[in-house]
C-alpha cells in the first residue's frame, strides 16, 4: 500500500480486473475482516486514533481524498505508520522506474497474499498507463510465464531470488539482473522495496482490513489466498 496510489475510476479497458473477484470471494473476505476487526483490531477514525497517529492518517486523507481501511488499523502503532510512509517515500526516489518499482511491490504482495496491496497497486499500475496484459501478468501469484516485458521481468525474477534467498541470490542471479541493464545500485533498491512492502503486506494481513470501496473495481480474485488464512 502506497500513499501515491490516486483513486481515480478505472477506464473499461481495466474493467476486467473486477470481472475475476466473485461473490462469494468477497462474503470470505468480509467476514475474516469483521471478525479480526472485533476481536483485536480498530479500524479508527482521525478523531479516536492515538495522537501521536493522527497526522499522519490526517495527512494520507488530504492526499487520497479518503482514509484507507488498511492505515486506519494500521493507526494502532504510529510508530509503524511512521515508518511505512517514510520507506515509500524513500523508495519513490529511488533510481528505478516507477513501473519497475510497481513490479517489485506486486511480487511482494502476490508473495504474501496482500489483497489490498494488489488491489492498490494495481490502480498505480493503470495510472502509470502500464500495459493491461502486463498487470494481468502481475496479479497472478501462480504465473509460471515471464512477464511480456522482458526488462521488467528481470525485475520480477530478482524480487522473487530475494524473498526465496533472504538475499543470499548467488552470482548467476545478480549476473542476469545486471545484464538485463540493472545496476547494483538497483539491486539494492529491491530490497528497499522488498522490505518497505513486506511490512505493509503483513499488518494489512495481521489487521485483516478490508479493501476500500474505492478500490473495488481493482478487486483481486482471494481463492489463492484465503486458503492460507485458515
Amino acid at each position: 500500500m502506497s500513499a501515491d496510489v490516486m483513486s481515480g475510476s478505472p477506464s473499461a479497458e481495466h474493467s476486467t480486473f473486477a470481472e475475476h473477484s466473485t461473490l462469494a470471494e468477497h462474503s470470505t473476505l468480509a467476514e475474516h475482516s469483521t471478525l479480526a476487526e472485533h476481536r483485536f483490531f480498530t479500524e479508527h477514525s482521525i478523531e479516536s486514533a492515538p495522537p501521536a497517529a493522527r497526522r499522519f492518517l490526517t495527512t494520507t486523507r488530504n492526499h487520497l481524498g479518503y482514509l484507507p481501511a488498511g492505515m486506519a488499523r494500521m493507526a494502532a502503532s504510529p510508530q509503524l505508520i511512521d515508518g511505512f510512509l517514510k520507506l515509500t517515500a524513500i523508495f519513490e526516489n529511488t533510481t528505478l522506474e516507477p513501473v519497475a518499482r510497481e513490479v517489485v511491490v506486486m511480487t511482494v504482495a502476490t508473495r504474501n497474499r496482500c489483497h489490498i496491496c494488489v488491489a492498490m497497486h494495481t490502480a498505480r499500475l493503470t495510472a502509470l498507463g502500464a500495459d493491461p496484459g502486463l498487470i494481468t501478468a502481475l496479479r497472478d501469484p501462480n504465473r509460471a510465464e515471464p512477464l511480456p516485458d522482458e526488462h521488467l521481468d528481470a525485475v520480477r525474477v530478482f524480487t522473487l531470488r530475494v524473498l526465496d534467498t533472504a538475499g543470499d541470490v548467488g552470482d548467476q542471479a545478480m549476473q542476469d539482473f545486471l545484464a538485463a541493464g540493472y545496476t547494483t545500485q538497483n539491486a539494492l533498491e529491491v530490497v528497499l522495496g522488498v522490505g518497505t512492502y513486506t511490512m505493509s503486506t503483513l499488518a494489512n494481513r495481521l489487521t485483516g482490513a478490508p479493501v476500500d470501496d474505492q478500490l473495488a473495481a481493482h478487486a483481486w480474485a482471494l481463492s489463492c489466498s484465503m486458503a492460507s488464512l485458515r
